[in-house]
Order: structure tokens, then sequence, then C-alpha cells
């Protein structure tokens, strides 16, 4: 098995499976909605289908997600993943910056995708190790951007799964080991807004969920992400 870190989407190649990273906040609120019991999340890029999405499904969904870090006017939601402790629906539809938009771009190049984060770190580390196939873990960045934050967690993943590493997985592997602290490797990235505090303490926490979110298929627009 050999690991490939791909910093933005756009350097995404292809492998047998994919780890998507938006460790503030996609993949981390995603893990934590299924852990809830959501049945399915909806990821959209735009929040025009995300809203058309929400229209059509009705009472069995609610919407959530943010641009710039601030939730989306008309959504239901944010994309704290403190606001999806308890299920106030069958399915989550989410569009966000920038982790929504790197699942469907792994959609199209890898066999099979899953979400990871620091919450999840060892099981979508584990499902890894079974399958025994190359894995390319993609940061989602931060507007095609590299972001430290995705690097540390997918350096992170890097370190749990072993087997052979890329140039880039190593140099993951290296911004991991400069923050022995989950919470200082996710504060050296540079956020807009303030307020994020208690959504970088909860994203910060290590493999307190077993969630391993899969992406299942399409809906229309919308990658659906069950477990």
């Amino acid at each position: 098995m050999k690991a490939h870190v791909a910093f933005t989407p756009a350097e995404a190649v292809a492998a047998p499976l994919g780890i998507v990273v938006d460790v503030m906040r996609a993949t981390s609120t995603i893990a934590q909605a299924l852990a809830s019991g959501y049945r399915r999340v909806l990821c959209c890029a735009e929040i025009d289908d995300a809203l058309a999405l929400r229209a059509e499904l009705g009472d069995s969904a609610i919407t959530g997600g943010e641009r710039d870090a601030r939730r989306v006017p008309d959504f239901d939601a944010g994309a704290s993943p403190r606001e999806f402790l308890e299920p106030r629906a069958e399915t989550l539809i989410l569009s966000t910056t920038n982790g929504t938009r790197a699942i469907v771009t792994a959609q199209a190049i890898c066999g099979e995708v899953t979400l990871g984060s620091l919450l999840n770190l060892e099981a979508v580390a584990e499902a890894a190790r079974e399958r025994g196939e190359d894995v390319v873990v993609v940061c989602a960045g931060f507007k095609s951007s590299f972001a430290i934050d995705d690097a540390y967690c997918a350096g992170r993943i890097v370190s749990v799964l072993g087997g052979e590493r890329t140039d880039a997985a190593v140099a993951a592997e290296v911004i991991a080991g400069a923050f022995p602290q989950a919470i200082d490797g996710i504060n050296a990235r540079t956020y807009g807004p303030p307020g994020l505090e208690d959504d970088i303490a909860w994203c910060s926490q290590e493999s307190v969920l077993d969630t391993v979110p899969r992406l299942t298929g399409m809906v229309g627009p919308a990658a659906e992400i069950t477990t």
C-alpha cells in the first residue's frame, strides 16, 4: 500500500481509495452528523443546488453550510459539528466553501471515497489498511490553495496508515510532527472571522468516533455520504 497526499483538490491523482480531509469543518461535521443519527449527508458544491434539494425533499431534510465560515442565509443550520449532535431530519444537505467541492472532485477520480478527520482518525485509517490498496489523501485546502490544518490532519492519517509514502505524504507527516498537540496543528492556520474557537477545540478531538463516512453515489448534483 502506498499513501500519497494532495494538498489541494487540483493536485489529486487517481487511486483506488481517496480520503478527503476538510478538518475545519466539513469532514468533521459529516462524521459527527452520521455518528449522531443522520441517515445520510448530501454534499453540494453550490448553494442553489442545496436549496433545490431541500425544496424537493421537504421535511425529511435540513440544509447546513457556510461560505467563508459564515452560515449561509436561508439555510437551516451552519457548518459546525456541534450543531449536529442530535438528528433534526433524516438527511443533512451540506454545502461549504471547500470541503464539499473536494468530495465531488475525489468522486470523479477515485474508486472509493471516504472522509477523514481527527474525530475518526483511527477508524478511517483502519478502513484503509483493511483494503490494502493505494490511497490518496485529498486536502480540501482553502479556495484552491494550501491550508496547513488539512495538511496536518493528512499527515496524521498517513502516520497511522503506515506503508510506503510518496514525497508529498512524507511532507505531510513532517508537518504533523511539528505540532505535538492536535489543537496547535489546527490553530496553525489563520482563520478569517472570529468565533471558531469552540469548533477548533471540538475538531481537535482524536479518534472519538468510529464512523467512516463513505461516498455511495450521486443524487443529482450532490454526493451522497453514508456509513
